[in-house]
């Protein structure tokens, strides 16, 4: 975290994510960035992204935590959906790697 001019502890923003599988919760936490394969390519989500609903395309889904390794994931046959720094990742198979 920074400090602004005043000295004030800047609020670094983050995504609350939950990855599912049909049978189970396969990851949740707290990350600064998802990266995730939808039917139209791969696509990149930060805090502050605008509310988007994807169809998932089978592939890796890789979630760089706040703290700690990068997780990946593969899932297929779902969606992902991000609204107010919360990405759910809703998929048929889904399992980390």
């Amino acid at each position: 975290m920074g400090a602004d001019p005043e000295g004030e502890r800047l609020v670094v923003a983050e995504l609350t994510v939950s990855v599912v599988a049909a049978d189970r919760e396969v990851w949740s936490g707290v990350a600064k960035q998802i990266v995730a394969r939808t039917t139209e390519g791969e696509i990149g989500i930060l805090p502050g992204h605008e509310p988007l609903l994807g169809i998932l395309g089978a592939g890796e889904v890789r979630i760089t935590p706040t703290e700690g390794a990068v997780v990946t994931a593969r899932a297929e046959d779902g969606f992902l959906s991000v609204e107010n720094n919360t990405v759910t990742i809703v998929a048929g198979a889904a399992e980390l790697l």
